[in-house]
């Protein structure tokens, strides 16, 4: 059955089309001088560190959502997570950086898939996550919040409530929301491709509400220029009764763990300096967001 067509939001039209612009040009790229070899362990550590020195550039995978890594309006990558990597890559000897942006849900197997080297995304570490990739220790530490219509008619500020009155709830593909949602057990989850996608669902009455991280929430209604949702208060989303704020970081195929060492190093510098809350304010990142924690820590609750 054919899906009746629908307008498409302005902003979201110039977001897309930028994003596919640079799909296409990565891709005409791919096809005429990139050459994809198999990063399996050739020993201890993995290869790719001194594959990526050999070919001076290491590609990203981003997911489009802002502030952490998306295609701007320019057609050029921006994010916090690009911000880190363009700071810290040089430092390990590879000077270019290249962005291959996917769909959030798509970012591990393209980087298991070695589509692209690194998942430059700020992407929560899980338990279920540390099976499939490694991760760097995290940059962040984030609560939830809601994009909700403006005076939050509903009164949603917990996914309790959302639970509780029955609420519409949408959130992205992927999204450690949806967990978040499930544990408090909201019935009714949409979900969406991000998080302008879930303002416009508010905006049109298609969802009571969307759920993101704080930052990713503060932030896209902030760009849209809208009075007609607003954003909660910050939310604590919980797991297993647990209180369970994410934190994220960068993410590396499994046997790169010189790569991910590599990272590490440079990563602890910039946070001991101050330099990383440098990296990261302009995005709309906090000192209170900041973390210390590693990712074995995480990886192990």
């Amino acid at each position: 059955m054919a899906r009746p067509r629908k307008r498409t939001d302005p902003r979201r039209r110039t977001l897309l089309t930028a994003a596919l612009g640079a799909t296409a040009a990565l891709g005409a790229t791919a096809a005429t001088g990139c050459t994809r070899v198999s990063t399996a362990n050739d020993g201890d550590g993995g290869s790719l560190l001194a594959r990526l020195r050999a070919n001076g550039t290491v590609r990203l995978g981003l997911a489009g959502e802002q502030p952490y890594s998306y295609i701007g309006k320019d057609g050029r990558m921006t994010g916090y997570a690009p911000a880190i990597a363009r700071r810290i890559f040089p430092e390990l000897g590879v000077d270019e950086v290249e962005p291959f942006p996917t769909e959030f849900g798509s970012l591990i197997a393209g980087l298991n898939s070695l589509q692209f080297d690194v998942v430059a995304a700020g992407m929560y570490i899980t338990p279920a996550r540390c099976d499939q990739v490694i991760f760097a220790d995290p940059e962040y530490r984030m609560r939830d919040a809601f994009i909700v219509p403006k005076g939050n008619p509903r009164g949603l500020r917990s996914y309790e409530d959302v639970a509780k009155s029955g609420a519409r709830l949408a959130t992205g593909v992927g999204y450690a929301q949806i967990g978040h949602a499930e544990e408090a057990g909201v019935q009714r989850i949409r979900t969406l491709p991000d998080q302008l996608a879930g303002l416009l669902a508010v905006e049109q009455g298609r969802a009571d509400a969307f759920a993101g991280t704080a930052v990713a929430v503060r932030n896209v209604i902030r760009e849209s220029n809208t009075e007609r949702v607003e954003a909660t208060d910050e939310i604590t989303p919980y797991l297993d009764g647990e209180p369970a704020p994410g934190v994220g970081a960068f993410a590396f195929r499994t046997p790169e763990t010189t790569l991910r060492d590599a990272f590490n190093r440079e990563l602890r510098k910039l946070r001991r300096s101050g330099e990383l809350l440098q990296i990261m304010r302009p995005f709309g990142f906090t000192e209170d967001e900041m973390t210390t924690m590693t990712a074995k820590e995480k990886c192990r609750s």
